[in-house]
């Protein structure tokens, strides 16, 4: 059962879907504000379109650097992104990844679904607190664009 590995992250922001939008899908724009509080990326390469990939290391405040591969992207414009996670470019996989936009009027509704390769592989991200720190990459994300957080 995919329930017991999966995480779901929401966060409504007080800005148009197009704007949300625009910054998850703009490749200057997302290495920018992508990751938790303190932690910035380093990207190798990245290709926005349908069927790219974006290859980045993210470092910890500390300097570790956390090497992941967002391959396979899926777009349905200003509505979905779906991906695969992987530990960096030649590492496993370990988690498929469906975001989601939803229009409330003048905010929207993000909501990040992770379903994790294993209950091991969820367990672990849970361990770190992986859902505190997505929440943080998504605050970051509404900074970003100008917005505040709502819920």
């Amino acid at each position: 059962m995919s329930e017991d590995r999966t995480m779901v992250l929401v966060r409504e922001i007080a800005a148009p879907v197009a704007a949300v939008w625009a910054a998850w899908t703009d490749a200057e724009a997302l290495p920018l504000w992508w990751g938790p509080e303190g932690f910035s990326c380093r990207t190798h390469r990245i290709d926005l379109r349908d069927g790219g990939e974006w290859v980045f290391d993210m470092i910890g405040p500390d300097g570790t650097l956390y090497p992941n591969h967002h391959r396979g992207l899926r777009y349905t414009p200003q509505t979905r992104i779906a991906l695969t996670l992987g530990h960096g470019e030649h590492g496993p996989d370990h988690a498929d990844q469906v975001i989601t936009f939803e229009d409330l009027g003048e905010a929207t509704r993000v909501t990040l679904r992770m379903t994790f390769v294993t209950v091991e592989e969820f367990q672990t991200a849970r361990g770190f607190g992986a859902e505190a720190l997505g929440l943080q990459t998504l605050s970051k994300l509404a900074r970003h664009i100008g917005a505040e957080v709502l819920a």
